[in-house]
């Protein structure tokens, strides 16, 4: 099993807690990607970041000495957004950084596909920015299939904990043969269910912690998470997606 997750928009640099223990796989793409924003002035790079003054400022000059192998952070440890909040990957012990260092794995628009403690440094770059590099007319096409042949390389089976920005670079480039299980996290109303995104990416980090704590690898043990007030609904589930309404309104969503 591989479990997919979005990164997050803000990072840190974390060098002591723990080191890095591998270099990104897709490295020498990466370097393209730097050689490439690199090569963009201030007003096109805060364009492409959409984002304020201050912050385009701050990542202009990060950007103009980046270097991809020193002063490296695990992966795991580098993102700051509130899925990671609810992971919690601070206070894993050691039986859940093993776990999620063989079977949980961070999308990238700069990166491509990160182990847990692959070493990178802080980066602003969205899947979906309008970025042409490589001859490629965007990231998607940058990437094409390589994220998925890498998976694929790895597991017949990945659970997508992912935002749909990022997963849709796996998603279209499997094969029928690897089974790609989604995860619904919502409320019901008026035979809805309805998801809100701050609510779901709590549940996402949430969950990678449960799997982590649980060491879950069989798609049938998923059914369990139980977590901030979630339940799994067997009616509104099927093979490639897996449904949890929140608090009781299970009702609500079916009738």
């Amino acid at each position: 099993m591989r479990i997919i997750i979005s990164p997050a928009k803000k990072m840190n640099t974390d060098t002591d807690s723990l080191p890095y223990e591998s270099l990104p796989r897709f490295l020498s793409e990466a370097k393209k990607l730097l050689q490439c924003l690199q090569g963009m002035d201030y007003a096109g790079l805060k364009s492409l970041w959409r984002c304020n003054a201050a912050i385009a400022t701050h990542n202009y000059e990060r950007l103009r000495k980046m270097d991809l192998q020193r002063s490296l952070s695990p992966a795991i440890l580098a993102f700051e957004g509130l899925q990671y909040q609810y992971m919690a990957p601070g206070v894993f012990e050691d039986s859940q950084f093993a776990y999620s260092n063989e079977h949980l794995r961070i999308l990238s628009g700069f990166y491509g596909l990160l182990r847990p403690f692959d070493g990178v440094m802080p980066y602003r770059l969205e899947m979906q920015a309008k970025l042409s590099a490589d001859g490629r007319k965007n990231l998607y096409a940058f990437w094409g299939d390589k994220l998925a042949r890498q998976l694929c390389s790895e597991t017949g089976f990945i659970l997508n904990l992912a935002s749909k920005e990022y997963s849709k670079a796996v998603s279209v480039h499997l094969p029928e043969t690897v089974r790609f299980l989604s995860c619904t996290f919502g409320e019901g109303k008026e035979g809805k269910v309805i998801e809100k995104g701050t609510l779901c990416k709590m549940a996402r980090g949430e969950m990678v912690r449960w799997l982590a704590e649980h060491h879950i690898t069989d798609p049938e043990d998923i059914k369990g998470f139980d977590r901030l007030g979630y339940t799994y609904c067997e009616e509104l589930s099927n093979y490639t997606n897996f449904v949890f309404i929140k608090g009781g309104t299970k009702d609500a969503a079916i009738r």
